[in-house]
């Protein structure tokens, strides 16, 4: 976990446009009170967005993630993700891009669902 840190830190530093879009909705708790973290690590992953209360995660995919190699690693980090309890939703980057507002109340959906289990 130790070494994970300055690689999250590092990733914050160079994200992408789509995640730095995203980060403008989820900052400061502006989405309805609920405190994000960007490039947390999580297990031996660094996740690109959490709501540690909540035990959700948001990922910003973009092209690489639609190989057939890359559809097995996501699958599998999805599973030990929720494994450990957190609830996963990924989000392709041209979404973010073009519809930021739905994005926006799909999250917020997602939370919700979360709350009330």
């Amino acid at each position: 976990m130790t070494r994970s840190i300055p690689r999250a830190r590092s990733l914050r530093r160079a994200q992408t446009s789509a995640e730095a879009k995203l980060w403008r909705v989820l900052r400061n708790r502006a989405l309805n009170g609920w405190k994000f973290r960007r490039q947390h690590p999580i297990d031996r992953y660094i996740v690109d967005f959490a709501c540690i209360e909540a035990k959700f995660i948001v990922e910003v995919d973009g092209a690489t993630h639609s190989t057939d190699a890359e559809l097995v690693r996501d699958a599998m980090r999805t599973e030990i993700l929720e494994s450990l309890g957190f609830a996963l939703l990924r989000i392709p980057n041209a979404d973010i891009h073009d519809h930021r507002d739905g994005v926006r109340e799909t999250i917020l959906a997602a939370l919700e669902r979360r709350d009330t289990v």
